[in-house]
Order: C-alpha cells, then sequence, then structure tokens
C-alpha cells in the first residue's frame, strides 16, 4: 500500500473525516436539560427489565466506552445475544441503529432491548408503562420532561428520553483537536497510519465525522467472509442483495470497544484491520502497515464525559 506525503491538514482530510459536533440533534426529538435528567435515570433503570437487574448500562457500560467487553451479551435469566453489543458513544448521529439497521434512530433503539426477550424481556409496553407509573418518583420526572402531554408516562416518552440522553454521548479525541488544527495533537507514525488508512481504501466505507455509521456495507466485499450464518441486513429487509450486509461501525474509541465485528468473534484491533484488508481491500497488509493504521486508530479514543454519565439516583 503506498504511502502518501499529505499536508498535516488539507481538504481531503476534512470532507472525508470532519471534526465531532457537540450533541447529535434530533428535528423529532429537542434535547432538553429536563428530557436528558430523565434519560440518563432510565438509562440505568434496572427494573425496566424482567428480573429487575439489567439497565441499558448493563450491556452499554458508560464507564467502559458504551460496551460491556464481551463477545455477545448476557441477559434474562443468563441467555447471550446474538450479536456483539455496539456502542452507543457516537451512536445517535449515525445512519441507523443495530447492526442489521433495523431501527431508525436511538429513540427507536430504546424500545427493542425493553421487550426483547433475551436481553430485558419485558412482556409488552402495557408491562413497562405499569411498572413505571408504580413507582411515584417518575411521575413529576416524565412531566417536567414533557409538558404537553396529558399523560407524559408513555413508552413513546421513555424512548424519547433515552434517545436525548444519548444524543449527548460524545467523545472528542485527539484526533478531533488535530481536525480543529493543533497540529501538534498526533504523531508523525499517527499521521503516516492515517495516510495509509486514507489511500488504502479504508475511508471509502469509514469517513464522516464518526469515522464509519454512514452505510451499509457487505462483509466480504473481495473475499468471502469465513463464517456467513448471519444474514445481517437480509433479516430485515428479505432481499437476497443485503446477505451479510452490516451497518459500518464507528471507529471512534474502536481501541477500547472490542472485541470486533457483528458477531464478537476478533479479539485484538490489529487483527481486525488484518482482516479488513484481506476481506473488504484485497490486500493483505504487512505488520508495519497493520501498526501505523493501529496508532492511527488510537487517536479517535475519546474522552468520556464523567459528570455528564454519572450514575444517578433511581426514583422511588
Amino acid at each position: 500500500m503506498m504511502t502518501l506525503k499529505l499536508p498535516a491538514q488539507g481538504p481531503m482530510h476534512g470532507r472525508m473525516m470532519g471534526a465531532l459536533p457537540a450533541a447529535m440533534t434530533s428535528e423529532t426529538n429537542p434535547i432538553t436539560p429536563a428530557k436528558v435528567d430523565l434519560g440518563r435515570i432510565l438509562f440505568y433503570e434496572p427494573r425496566l427489565s424482567k428480573s429487575g437487574t439489567v439497565s441499558c448500562n448493563s450491556c452499554h457500560s458508560l464507564t467502559n466506552y458504551g460496551v460491556d467487553g464481551k463477545r455477545v451479551s448476557t441477559g434474562h435469566e443468563g441467555q447471550l445475544g446474538g450479536r456483539n453489543s455496539p456502542t452507543v458513544y457516537n451512536a445517535a448521529g449515525q445512519i441507523a441503529q443495530f447492526w442489521d439497521g433495523r431501527a431508525v434512530d436511538v429513540e427507536e433503539q430504546a424500545k427493542g432491548p425493553v421487550l426483547n426477550p433475551v436481553e430485558m424481556a419485558m412482556a409488552s409496553e402495557k408491562e413497562v408503562m405499569a411498572k413505571l407509573r408504580s413507582i411515584p418518583g417518575y411521575r413529576p420526572l416524565f412531566e417536567k420532561a414533557f409538558p404537553q402531554d396529558a399523560e407524559p408516562v408513555t413508552f413513546d416518552n421513555m424512548a424519547r428520553a433515552i434517545g436525548a440522553f444519548e444524543r449527548k454521548l460524545v467523545t472528542p479525541s485527539r484526533w478531533d483537536r488535530f481536525m480543529e488544527g493543533d497540529r501538534n495533537a498526533i504523531t508523525a507514525t499517527e499521521m503516516s497510519g492515517h495516510h495509509e488508512f486514507m489511500h488504502g481504501g479504508c475511508a471509502t466505507c469509514h469517513n464522516g465525522p464518526y469515522v464509519g455509521g454512514r452505510m451499509f456495507q457487505k462483509l466480504g466485499v473481495e473475499k468471502p467472509w469465513p463464517v456467513a450464518t448471519d444474514l445481517g441486513r437480509m433479516d430485515v429487509t428479505k432481499s437476497a442483495a443485503d446477505r451479510m450486509v452490516f451497518k459500518v461501525p464507528t471507529l471512534r474509541n474502536v481501541e477500547k470497544t472490542g472485541p470486533y465485528f457483528h458477531d464478537g468473534k476478533v479479539a485484538t484491533l490489529e487483527e481486525a484491520v488484518r482482516l479488513m484488508g484481506q476481506h473488504q481491500l484485497g490486500t493483505p497488509l504487512g505488520d508495519d502497515q497493520v501498526g501505523r493504521i493501529v496508532a492511527w486508530l488510537k487517536t479517535l479514543t475519546g474522552e468520556i464525559p464523567t459528570e455528564y454519565i454519572k450514575p444517578p439516583a433511581l426514583p422511588r
């Protein structure tokens, strides 16, 4: 793979990458402090699960870059999920949610795990609302977050609150400082890794401010993926053209969000990069190339917003 000496910062970098926004806004679900406060509580609320022990944070640990570090997550009564749990950090700005894109946004995504029999296992929306309405402390929080609603404690509003909270889960990194003009934010080795990434073709799919999350792509474009039992987006669209097609994941914080890919079967970032070279680009990558690309990917490791994610007191 050719390494080109580009300017330390230039039009290609800004057009293909871009810095993170301060928040991932939505016209249909404006972010308000009251919604965020309620959403933060609901994110940590285990009583949204049948057993009273599983919360959103169980599989998407906010102190662990939004993942649980497992190949697949453990849900209701020890059941194992079918896919690796992706990070919730920087997720709300992506094209869709879940590996197969079956949820259009984080508000829709927030409804799924609560009712999934393998995850939080609540039987119905009605059961979820009965639980929340049985906890007196929730009603004033919902009333404050949704003051225009005659009945604010609803399943949709639960999801809107969680979504509003997640829309500010951004993790700016050294790469953002570089993009904003700090030429000393990254090293020469890291920059050379970025050149490898850009000119080897990685940025064809992994681009934009989230370095991914903008498109769907077949896994195994140039060489068939070794395990093809998961149909990917085909399960959603029912189109054979979407067999083994998945949402391109964000590479933000990728150093911290392994194991990798939809099945979580790849343990190291170095191996993930090698596999992408072989199967997506048709280009075997040498040790030096892999090392430099990984060095650049580590510049995408951001700052966890410690105060914003601080676990709240749960209503009683």
